[in-house]
């Protein structure tokens, strides 16, 4: 840094310490200028606000939002291009119930109803899918240009304009001992600074039509979301009122009872006092049984001190160094990694798993 440079640095944190501790007062900017500059500071957080609860209401699911996000950094390190999209919840659903309605059997009336809905959800996903297409290409990129380069050349300008005040200022304080050339090009640079600042801060506020434009292409991505939905699910609703009207045309399968045949409880005559199939069981106290399943229940969990957790759905892994298990598996747990994951293994497997997949039942140690 020039001699320059570092004499200009001092004075405007000379000036700062004098306003601060001193309580000494800067140049005061007209009105009109601090109107301004309040309409956009409240347009900038209004656009990272919005553009942030956008992308909570595309995923409500903080999980798959921090698995997203971690698969997009690993696929960056790889040098991978395409990132993958939010796992939606209703293709998880039609997964499901796909797999029953087949294991089951598509000839049964419930198996092939799971069969039906299953594939009607899948389209829901990838209608949802399209949805989060439309919403990035026509709300999202657009509002993080503005992020990206409006709102950071404001940034910009109005840094530069404060750090000139606060040169001008000293100098100003100490007129006379400051050349006068010198005081004239604080006074010019100043304003530059000021009309510049000025200036972008305007034509934020006079593109408030493209903004409006884009909130109105989300509401017809939404628009166009929901009336692909209505027609996915009128259609299957339809289907599923034919199935309830087929299954209760059809008449119910009466059940014969086996005959059994009759135990006498008396003791013949030729026992010999041992145990015979007709005589009666063994008689309990109705309290002592169950007292001692809970009693070696608690024995047994107690004795359990290793840090685990229990599946309370299936997960399966989608990227490299994530743990798989099913619904019911016991998990051991190794580490925390954040909020959203744990580290811990199964079945000789290792790896991160979402931490809302699972009930810790021993918590780790810290």
């Amino acid at each position: 840094m020039s001699v320059a440079g570092l004499k200009k640095q001092f004075y405007k944190a000379s000036q700062m310490v004098s306003e601060k501790v001193g309580g000494a007062e800067g140049t005061k900017l007209d009105e009109d200028f601090k109107d301004l500059e309040r309409k956009a500071d409240i347009t900038s957080k209004a656009i990272s606000d919005v553009l942030c609860k956008t992308t909570e209401y595309l995923q409500p699911n903080p999980a798959s939002r921090a698995r997203l996000t971690m698969v997009n950094t690993m696929s960056k390190m790889r040098g991978q291009v395409k990132s993958p999209g939010y796992p939606q919840a209703e293709g998880l659903l039609g997964e499901c119930m796909l797999k029953y309605g087949r294991d089951l059997g598509e000839d049964t009336n419930f198996g092939g109803a799971l069969v039906e809905m299953g594939e009607a959800m899948k389209r829901l996903a990838e209608v949802k899918d399209s949805l989060d297409i439309d919403v990035k290409q026509n709300f999202i990129d657009p509002f993080q240009t503005i992020i990206d380069k409006d709102l950071k050349d404001i940034q910009h300008h109005l840094k530069k304009l404060e750090g000139r005040r606060l040169d001008y200022d000293y100098k100003k304080k100490r007129q006379g001992k400051i050349a006068d050339e010198e005081l004239r090009l604080a006074v010019e640079k100043f304003e530059e600074s000021k009309d510049a600042a000025e200036t972008s801060m305007q034509n934020l506020l006079d593109t408030d039509v493209e903004q409006v434009s884009q909130l109105a292409a989300l509401v017809e991505s939404q628009l166009q979301f929901h009336r692909q939905s209505m027609e996915v699910l009128e259609e299957l609703a339809e289907r599923m009122r034919e199935r309830v009207n087929k299954a209760q045309s059809q008449p119910r399968q009466k059940r014969v009872p086996v005959s059994r045949p009759s135990s006498d409880n008396s003791e013949p005559e030729d026992s010999n006092g041992g145990w015979s199939p007709s005589a009666a069981p063994p008689s309990y106290s109705s309290a002592a049984a169950p007292a001692f399943n809970r009693t070696s229940s608690r024995q047994k969990r107690n004795s359990t001190d290793q840090p685990c957790c229990k599946a309370l759905y299936d997960f399966e892994p989608e990227n490299e160094g994530e743990l798989g298990f099913y619904e019911g598996d016991v998990i051991t747990l190794t580490n925390q990694i954040d909020e959203n994951w744990y580290e811990g293994s199964v079945r000789g497997q290792a790896g991160l798993f979402p931490c809302n997949y699972v009930e810790v039942l021993v918590p780790l140690r810290h």
